[in-house]
């Protein structure tokens, strides 16, 4: 008999830190943070199988009662990797610049959603 179990780690499962150091690992691990830079890591069992990869920002906009999108940011990855984590860079900066309600998307190249979590950036 198969066994219909599904465990969160089966499948990829996004969150959030205040930055990754490889050394201590994901520092300040949470789901509401102040406006600025975050990290978004993504974990999962098995390779993800992506080379190329986005996190996208949807912020929730109050008026129309629906998310609308924020902005995104373009990673080149490893087919092999389970573990990953989307940083600050100079080439992109990660940040949130605006208080509110965001869903964060890990999507494919095609665009499919991957992985995705809500989050709450506040103002200081």
């Amino acid at each position: 008999m198969m066994n219909s179990n599904t465990f969160a780690q089966a499948e990829p499962v996004m969150y959030f830190c205040d930055r990754y150091d490889d050394y201590d690992g994901e520092i300040g691990i949470k789901d509401r943070f102040y406006k600025g830079p975050i990290t978004v890591m993504v974990k999962c069992d098995v390779a993800l199988n992506l080379t190329d990869a986005t996190i996208q920002y949807d912020r929730y906009n109050f008026r129309s009662g629906k998310f609308e999108y924020y902005k995104s940011f373009d990673f080149d990855v490893s087919s092999d990797m389970k573990y990953i984590f989307f940083a600050p860079t100079s080439g992109n900066s990660m940040e949130f610049d605006d208080a509110g309600f965001y869903r964060v998307f890990l999507l494919d190249p095609d665009g499919n959603t991957v992985a995705s979590a809500l989050i709450e950036i506040i103002s200081y």
